[in-house]
């Protein structure tokens, strides 16, 4: 896993200006990992968690999952079980427009989690939706291939890597 302190965005904005884009995260951190980063890879789920669960059994690799769960705050398309499996798998967080639960389980683990709000009840298991496009979420658009660099600053947005010194 990447470590990586809990705010580091400020700093690559400042030095690398030319090659990120910042935004003011509209989502709120719910896993123990403050600040992480990772190469985006992209899902669209509305309110249904079958196929984020099938692609955080997927080999990770140090990657961010960004799913668009339709801003839903009706259901959870993310609880803790479904993190554990991602933090084991190799994934570094997830960015959900929607729903988590689970949030002191979440809070424990090595992992990261932003997400729109949280609730009790888990969303439905009838595997909808669309893998690797690009999403658009509070204005802000998730490429996937390109890296997302996630802080309590905020997020940046690169088309490429970049190494933000840890």
């Amino acid at each position: 896993m990447k470590q990586v302190s809990s705010s580091f965005t400020s700093d690559m904005a400042d030095q690398y200006p030319d090659l990120v884009c910042g935004f003011e995260s509209p989502f709120s951190s719910y896993g123990g990992r403050a600040g992480f980063y990772g190469r985006i890879e992209t899902l669209q789920c509305f309110e249904d968690a079958k196929l984020l669960r099938s692609r955080l059994a997927e080999p990770g690799h140090g990657k961010v999952l960004v799913v668009d769960a339709g801003g839903s705050r009706r259901v959870a398309v993310l609880g803790d079980k479904m993190a554990q499996l991602g933090l084991n798998n190799g994934w570094t967080g997830v960015i959900v427009n929607g729903a988590i639960r689970d949030c002191e389980a979440l809070a424990g683990m090595d992992f990261g989690v932003l997400a729109m709000g949280a609730v009790p009840i888990r969303g439905g298991f009838q595997g909808g939706g669309q893998c690797n496009i690009a999403l658009t979420i509070a204005g802000i658009v998730f490429t996937p291939g390109f890296y997302a660099y996630c802080d309590a600053d905020g997020i940046l947005l690169s088309k490429t890597e970049i190494d933000p010194g840890f």
